[in-house]
């Protein structure tokens, strides 16, 4: 049976500059949460010291 996702909160991702939803796996850090995928979190030293 398919339900409707409710409105769920939502952040800008460090790295790429994109939106993206709460996650159930996230529940119990999404304070901590800051990229929005394991590629993104990987690429924070590179796009860092582009940038200067």
């Amino acid at each position: 049976m398919a339900h409707k996702k409710l409105q769920l909160p939502e952040k800008i991702c460090e790295v790429c500059q994109k939106p993206f939803a709460w996650r159930k796996k996230w529940a119990r850090d999404w304070e901590q949460v800051k990229y929005c995928s394991e590629r993104c979190r990987r690429n924070t030293k590179k796009t860092t010291n582009e940038r200067f």
